[in-house]
């Protein structure tokens, strides 16, 4: 029975506590979805990218809530629907009743709407979202931006959870070009972006400043200033930033993005280790 085989993958996670829980049923639904499209032409015209993305093909630590894509070339025209039908389909066939939620005006650059689903919870062998009597809604929110950065690069990986199915997604230095375009453009404070920054330069991976050059150039400060972007004009820019943020604030955004064991690191967030973080880029 298929219900059986998301007890069985929820079982492998050995959650500690609600939040863990409700995290990775959020997360094994999202492989569903990203199998479901993977069976489709959607990977033809699009690619997968963002936290999700980072944390199910790269192995980030984080958890992370929503399914972000972007297409290959702009096509203001690209629709949502056909994939969102096919998506409630196979997630039916896994015990979901799947309620899609309000869409974007289909007039807007990014497409988004949340896919939310209560019945699957009622049904699993759960240690810890049972004890709650108020059943919380699995929520995931799904957007496509059809105007994208010029320069992207991207790579075929493969899942085999629920089945064999392969993905195409944004390169490691792409990935990392647009999270310094958020770290840089966001207008509010987003730790999780800090977290994956430190993943970023733990590693060793490279910017592809091309990909973050056209994005500057589309959206946030630096819009139409045709910049050329560099190591050196990244470091600059960053260190104004690391020195404004409140870290303590930061550091909460976290903590319920990460498991338990996990949560005393965010203690040492501040703007020295930060700094010494940004010495790593590359």
């Amino acid at each position: 029975m298929s219900i059986q085989i998301i007890q069985t993958k929820l079982d492998s996670y050995n959650c500690k506590s609600k939040n863990e829980e409700e995290h990775a049923v959020r997360e094994i639904t999202q492989e569903v979805i990203l199998a479901a499209l993977g069976r489709t032409d959607f990977f033809k015209y699009s690619a997968f990218q963002g936290g999700t993305c980072l944390r199910i093909f790269y192995g980030l630590e984080r958890f992370s809530e929503d399914i972000d894509f972007l297409l290959k070339e702009p096509n203001s025209k690209f629709q949502l629907e056909p994939y969102l039908r096919i998506i409630s389909n196979e997630l039916a066939a896994y015990g979901y009743n799947i309620e899609i939620g309000k869409r974007s005006d289909e007039n807007k650059t990014v497409k988004k709407t949340f896919l939310k689903d209560d019945s699957l919870i009622r049904i699993l062998n759960l240690s810890h979202l049972a004890n709650n009597n108020r059943v919380k809604k699995i929520k995931i929110k799904l957007e496509i931006d059809t105007n994208p950065p010029s320069k992207g690069k991207t790579e075929i990986k493969y899942l085999d959870f629920p089945y064999a199915s392969s993905a195409v997604i944004q390169d490691k230095p792409t990935l990392f070009a647009g999270k310094v375009h958020a770290l840089l453009c966001r207008e509010y404070l987003k730790g999780r972006d800090w977290y994956d920054f430190i993943w970023y330069t733990s590693q060793d991976i490279g910017i592809n400043y091309n990909f973050l050059s056209s994005a500057l150039n589309q959206q946030g400060p630096w819009k139409n200033h045709a910049l050329k972007i560099d190591r050196e004009w990244c470091q600059i820019e960053l260190t104004k930033k690391i020195i404004s943020i409140d870290w303590e604030y930061a550091a909460k955004d976290v903590h319920r993005f990460v498991r338990f064991n996990q949560q005393p690191s965010l203690d040492f967030w501040c703007k020295d280790l930060f700094l010494a973080q940004l010495l790593k880029l590359s």
